[in-house]
């Protein structure tokens, strides 16, 4: 699956960076994270629980900020495992550039399924997948740009 978009924060490049890379902020904004953990600089252990159409899974994984260019640009990538679920992979090229007051945040994501996940068809997934996503850039759009608390 990959999926590209674009979104316009309200919030100079400096803070959203450091948005991007606050732990806190952003175990609020991932849809269904349980968990959010520090373990370098550049390493997070993570809990998320999601439904997919009848597929409920908690999964357990790692994500890994590479290719760090700060405050431009960085590859975020990450595995997870979600038992009988199956698992899930993938990763996310960003890119930050500055537009006048705002910033825009540009992403390319390529991720990967197997297992009971990957017999439920792809619309059901890309749909699903594209919501999360969506629902993430809205929460972090919020909690970055100091229009409210992001939705948890």
């Amino acid at each position: 699956m990959n999926m590209s978009g674009e979104e316009r924060i309200a919030a100079d490049r400096d803070a959203v960076w450091r948005g991007l890379n606050d732990a806190d902020i952003l175990k609020r904004c991932i849809p269904g994270c349980q968990s959010l953990e520090l373990i370098s600089p550049t390493e997070l252990a993570a809990v998320v629980k999601i439904k997919i159409g009848p597929v409920s899974a908690s999964f357990n994984g790692t994500v890994v900020l590479s290719n760090l260019n700060p405050p431009a640009s960085y590859t975020i990538s990450g595995e997870g495992k979600g038992g009988i679920a199956g698992f899930a992979k993938g990763g996310a090229d960003v890119t930050l550039l500055d537009e006048g007051a705002e910033t825009v945040l540009r992403y390319d994501v390529k991720a990967e399924i197997g297992g009971k996940l990957a017999q439920l068809g792809s619309r059901l997934v890309d749909s699903t997948a594209r919501k999360l996503a969506q629902q993430f850039f809205a929460d972090f759009n919020l909690a970055v740009s100091g229009e409210g608390e992001a939705a948890s």
